[in-house]
């Protein structure tokens, strides 16, 4: 039963509970097997990169990113493969993207100080640096490393 607004009960019968029902599970189904599939693509795509089969892997992140555009998992290896192959804008740009859907990714933000360090963008790289410093957790080893780095650049 079902109350609508002017407090007149809905009385369903049982083939109408029954589609009901039945769309209510294919609707469920549906979102499990996408789910499932775009982890797919992603774990096929971080097997490849782990096999250092670049081309493979950055397909596999690009279905991904399809199918989740949010994903920034996928930015952040498609950044990885970008910088193996020297292609800088890529790269750069992807790592921008990781860090707008996940601003405190601190594999992205050290990525991109030393990429900043490296194009001597200084204020960038110390702005990110301070934002990598407040939040890492598993990094937090490569604050000495990003310091000393900092430091050499301003002399």
């Amino acid at each position: 039963m079902f109350k609508l607004p002017n407090n007149h009960l809905i009385i369903l019968s049982m083939s109408k509970k029954i589609i009901f029902l039945f769309i209510l599970i294919f609707f469920d189904n549906n979102i499990n097997v996408n789910s499932k599939e775009n982890l797919r693509f992603f774990d096929q795509g971080k097997k490849n990169f782990e096999k250092e089969k670049y081309d493979q892997a950055k397909l596999y992140f690009e279905k991904n990113l399809v199918r989740n555009p949010k994903d920034f998992k996928s930015y952040l290896y498609l950044s990885k493969i970008y910088k193996i192959k020297k292609i800088n804008d890529e790269y750069e740009k992807n790592l921008n993207t990781t860090l707008l859907l996940e601003p405190k990714n601190e594999d992205a933000l050290y990525m991109l100080v030393t990429k900043k360090l490296t194009d001597g963008d200084y204020d960038l790289a110390k702005k990110k640096f301070e934002i990598f410093k407040k939040s890492c957790k598993k990094l937090c080893d490569k604050k000495t490393e990003l310091t000393s780095l900092i430091k050499k650049s301003k002399n």
